[in-house]
């Protein structure tokens, strides 16, 4: 596989997506994550930047995965 350089991640209330992209921006990752795997997860990832759209539970995963030294970047949501 591909290093992964951006990781997107999608919040919702059980289970959550992770797109992951290379430096060419082709997508080398998807998957589905449930709440409870999500740290374990971007623990064993290799530092990157991750982006996430901004809401309330999103300043929380931030911290958290921020944590553990990737790079964190909340967008805006679409209006």
């Amino acid at each position: 596989m591909s290093e992964i350089i951006t990781v997107g991640l999608d919040l919702a209330k059980h289970v959550f997506q992770v797109h992951g992209a290379d430096g060419t921006g082709r997508a080398v990752l998807r998957k589905k994550l449930r709440r409870a795997q999500v740290l374990e997860f971007f623990n064993q990832l290799p530092s990157c930047v991750l982006a996430m759209e901004s809401c309330g539970g999103a300043h929380f995963w931030g911290c958290e995965i921020g944590k553990l030294g990737h790079e964190v970047r909340l967008i805006p949501p679409p209006t």
